[in-house]
């Protein structure tokens, strides 16, 4: 059945006159009234009762129109929904974050999305970046943010706003009230790690700390997520190097301090995969980028 006969219908059935239906319609009456007889035909039922001074709906009419009212709505909000997928304005973005990336640039990116496509479901996963990677290699994810510098081929990447590394004492340790501190004054305490293979680079840039500053870290505890590590110093566990950002999160019990003559950047991405390319991911890299 062609759609078009579904509008003639429609349009017949609201005018009840063939000379106003076919104005409406921008066609002449003769293919109203062939189109008209051919639906009938197709159906095998009268429509419309008609003679020269009136047009009516029999009461199959009736029961038809109802549903092809329903018909036509729906292929309507079929071209209005395929337009707005296409716009960018409708669809789902799967998103990966870890667990400091709340602290940072990621909830105000994700706002900013929202405000500018509401028309888009978000699903963010908490997941490392090691998964992350993995998940947008495979193409699994749209995006991650991602704690890493660099990401590998097929994948592009947009920095994120720097943080920087503080030292994270036990609110009780005699260094935690100091208005900074030298990474050497740390040199015989216990420390509280990142796990290597879950983000290498947030274990290997603490590490990298760690030489410039001539230390050998005494390591007796690995976490998987900054704030374990955190809590972790918090039930006086150890001390650690961290963002500076998880602040933020309210863990009661621990103090940062700033590292006296240092200011080291954390490591943060928004990545993609570089063969992904919706409206959609475009919004959302748009407004990651500030524009």
């Amino acid at each position: 059945m062609k759609l078009h006969l579904l509008r003639y219908f429609a349009v017949l059935a609201e005018e009840l006159h063939f000379g106003r239906a076919a104005e409406r319609l921008a066609i002449t009456q003769p293919p109203l009234s062939s189109g008209i007889k051919a639906l009938e035909e197709e159906l095998g039922v009268r429509l419309f009762e008609r003679s020269s001074k009136h047009v009516e709906l029999t009461p199959a009419g009736h029961a038809y129109l109802a549903e092809v009212r329903i018909v036509l709505d729906r292929v309507a909000r079929a071209g209005e929904t395929a337009r707005a997928v296409a716009a960018g304005l409708q669809g789902r973005l799967d998103i990966g974050f870890t667990g400091s990336m709340v602290y940072r640039d990621m909830p105000r990116i994700v706002r900013a999305f929202g405000a500018r496509a509401p028309g888009i479901e978000v699903q963010l996963r908490e997941m490392s970046s090691s998964e992350q990677i993995e998940a947008l290699l495979h193409r699994q994810l749209h995006a991650g943010f991602v704690n890493t510098s660099t990401v590998p081929p097929r994948l592009a990447c947009l920095p994120l706003a720097a943080d920087h590394f503080v030292c994270c004492l036990p609110e009780d340790h005699a260094l935690a009230h100091e208005r900074s501190v030298p990474l050497t004054a740390l040199a015989q305490e216990t420390f509280v790690m990142f796990a290597r293979d879950v983000a290498p680079a947030n274990h290997d840039n603490v590490i990298a700390l760690f030489h410039r500053a001539g230390i050998h870290p005494h390591t007796r505890h690995a976490a998987r997520q900054w704030l374990t590590v955190v809590s972790l110093v918090a039930l006086r566990m150890g001390v650690a190097l961290v963002p500076a950002s998880l602040a933020q999160a309210g863990v009661q019990g621990v103090r940062f301090v700033p590292i006296a003559g240092l200011h080291h950047p954390t490591v943060g991405v928004l990545a993609w995969h570089e063969e992904t390319d919706t409206p959609a991911l475009r919004v959302f890299l748009a407004c990651a980028a500030g524009a």
